[in-house]
């Protein structure tokens, strides 16, 4: 992927690949707003002070929306976007599918999640995915051997990626993966884990992400605009990372996970189903372990949870796009961005971390 050339084909991912249209809400929910707040001049990570407007700048920033008490505190956009354009989510999209395994196993689609991968999927039987507890899968914990490096032309997710824009099918891919150590002992970043899950949503309900998307969660949480999500060769949308939204109705998934899943009083998603999401109930799960890949953020199903007493959690897409929640402070915050520094480990503009304390010091702001 062209890194000087982000900014446009974030926001134009339709252009040049199939996709499969979520339709939005007959009745919109719009979220009460102010007028922009004045954001803090800066903020402190390990030490050092950022100016909050350079720092959303220098992370390519396309769409900043700051929500708290259920109202809108600050939403702007640059670099093409606009409230009504719909923005790749990469890896944002991973809880959508959480959400939706929920609702299948609420809804008995899907009997348990210690059941093991195969029993809904033979097609993977002899591949890394063979016996692995589905809620292994969940916690990207499957033992699959994958290398994650974008920055490496020669990588697993390279591979991946360039067979899905020629075409290729996901699930063939998925069933070429193997084993490289015991399900559920160590806490390794997998995209495919998620396209498994995406597999057996399909499998067990006989309805396709977009329509499980739609009818269960777009229109019932009232999304002011249509999205879509990319679809490879085959039909199968991209469900690690191929669904594109406008800012706002991406906060809405924030507002639901907000409320345990009720919206205006209906239960969409399971109240334990999100509790069990945004915890950590493994020790390879939490954020300083020796057994888990990403030092210094926890993980749950499908969601990253920070070091912290507050309860936040956060959805994370490559490129720093986010979708964090502070329940304790009532606050949503969601960022698209185009940053095509997001390779260099050493650049602050690129950091996640250094991002969730920008978010803090707002999620604080009122204190």
């Amino acid at each position: 992927m062209a890194l000087d050339n982000l900014e446009h084909t974030f926001i134009n991912m339709d252009e040049n690949l199939p996709i499969k249209i979520v339709y939005k809400a007959n009745k919109p929910f719009v979220f009460p707003r102010i007028n922009n707040i004045t954001l803090p001049s800066n903020f402190v990570y390990k030490k050092s002070e950022f100016d909050t407007k350079k720092y959303i700048d220098s992370s390519y920033t396309q769409g900043f929306l700051f929500i708290q008490n259920d109202t809108i505190q600050y939403e702007n956009y640059w670099r093409g976007q606009q409230e009504d354009t719909k923005h790749i989510s990469w890896s944002m999209a991973k809880s959508y599918v959480s959400a939706l395994f929920g609702i299948a196993i609420e809804e008995g689609y899907i009997k348990s999640i210690n059941q093991t991968v195969d029993e809904y999927l033979p097609e993977l039987k002899g591949s890394g995915y063979d016996n692995v507890k589905i809620k292994d899968v969940l916690q990207m914990s499957s033992g699959v051997k994958f290398n994650e490096d974008y920055s490496d032309p020669k990588s697993d997710i390279n591979r991946y990626w360039e067979g899905f824009v020629f075409g290729g099918s996901q699930d063939e891919f998925a069933a070429t993966l193997e084993n490289e150590r015991p399900p559920g002992t160590y806490n390794k970043y997998v995209s495919i884990d998620t396209h498994v899950l995406g597999m057996i949503i399909v499998k067990a309900t006989g309805k396709s992400l977009a329509e499980n998307l739609e009818e269960k969660i777009w229109k019932p949480i009232g999304n002011e605009y249509d999205a879509y999500w990319l679809a490879d060769g085959y039909g199968m949308e991209q469900a690690n990372g191929g669904l594109n939204a406008s800012l706002r109705d991406f906060a809405k998934l924030g507002r639901l996970y907000l409320n345990k899943g009720n919206w205006e009083g209906k239960q969409i998603v399971p109240a334990k189903w999100i509790e069990q999401s945004t915890s950590i109930t493994e020790e390879y799960l939490m954020p300083q372990s020796e057994n888990s890949e990403s030092k210094g953020i926890g993980y749950g199903y499908q969601w990253w949870i920070p070091d912290g007493t507050e309860g936040e959690f956060m959805a994370i897409g490559v490129f720093n796009q986010h979708i964090y929640v502070n329940p304790t402070t009532n606050t949503i915050i969601v960022k698209n961005s185009a940053n095509k520094n997001y390779y260099d480990g050493n650049n602050p503009y690129a950091s996640t971390r250094t991002h969730l304390e920008l978010y803090r010091k707002l999620a604080h702001l009122n204190e």
